[in-house]
């Protein structure tokens, strides 16, 4: 995991936000802090309430990786929000041009916990940052135990498919948290091309495909057919795995169903909010706090893009 945060001297209140990251504008809307967007990418998928704080709708500046700096610098943001080491070249950008940076490149699911209370603090909103991890956390705990006394099934997931490639990063964690193993790449590593024989050798129960930047938009007989595998073939929305956001603890939650862990229809139907947060047991008595919503009404983040 790789975090850097610059600040400006002065800054507006809300902040002035631009996400050059899907990830980065999902965590925004969990955090209900989408108001502060003034920029996105074409690969964002910000909700209806982006932008409000600033009585405008987010300017698009650009791809995930081909971001045009000029408009980006035209906003005059308070920070720009990055993440993954292919936009670090953008970051460094970001950077020479005086603009503040919060860069993110979370190598496990510890990592893209920590990662929300980084993006809250970076709008200055640190104690919301902490409810959404805590939001997510509990929804984690709660499949880690309908998990604990159950069979763990071995799983490969495949997020390309020419060449064949078995992911990495934080998806051995999201699967070990969805109640299964993962034999294929160590959590924290790259993903990388897999023999076909060895796939066969470890001969999964489950085969998950979620290929970056196709959504569901996958046959499952491309998978299926295939003479080295011989297991049910789930092909899920990539963003649900891909993308380091609270998207990915509905991601786990969709996984533990898939894998028989936990009923599919008690799993909720959005990812976790800083607005779902249990409250403290010394707190649970007083009036309800607001803080969430104070830039726009909670929101729902979706995305079916690959870029994270």
């Amino acid at each position: 995991m790789f975090n850097v945060y610059i600040m400006t001297a002065t800054r507006s209140d809300p902040p002035r936000v631009v996400s050059l990251a899907p990830s980065a504008t999902a965590t925004l809307a969990a955090l209900g802090a989408a108001g502060c967007l003034v920029g996105v990418t074409h690969h964002c998928d910000p909700p209806a309430t982006a932008g409000s704080a600033h009585d405008t709708s987010p300017v698009a500046v650009g791809g995930w990786t081909t971001p045009a700096l000029d408009r980006v610098e035209a906003l005059s943001p308070d920070v720009v929000f990055t993440s993954d080491g292919l936009q670090a070249e953008a970051a460094a950008a970001c950077r020479e041009r005086g603009l503040s940076v919060s860069h993110r490149e979370p190598a496990t699911l510890d990592d893209v916990l920590t990662g929300f209370h980084a993006r809250a603090e970076a709008i200055d909103r640190p104690a919301v940052g902490e409810r959404l991890v805590s939001a997510a956390r509990a929804r984690l705990d709660h499949v880690a135990a309908a998990a604990a006394d159950q069979p763990r099934p071995v799983v490969y997931c495949e997020e390309w498919s020419d060449p064949p490639m078995a992911a990495g990063n934080w998806v051995p964690d999201a699967v070990a948290a969805a109640g299964g193993t993962y034999p294929f790449v160590e959590a924290g590593a790259r993903s990388r091309e897999v023999d076909p024989d060895e796939v066969a050798a470890a001969d999964p129960d489950h085969v998950v495909v979620h290929v970056c930047g196709h959504g569901e938009r996958v046959d499952p007989t491309t998978v299926a057919d295939r003479d080295w595998v011989d297991a049910p073939v789930h092909v899920i929305d990539d963003s649900l795995l891909n993308q380091p956001s609270p998207v990915l603890v509905a991601g786990i939650e969709r996984l533990a169903g898939l894998f028989g862990v936990v009923d599919p229809d008690s799993i909720p139907a959005t990812p976790p909010t800083a607005a779902d947060a249990p409250a403290p047991p010394d707190t649970a008595a007083k009036a309800p706090d607001t803080t969430t919503t104070s830039i726009d009404a909670a929101t729902t983040p979706t995305d079916s893009t690959g870029p994270s």
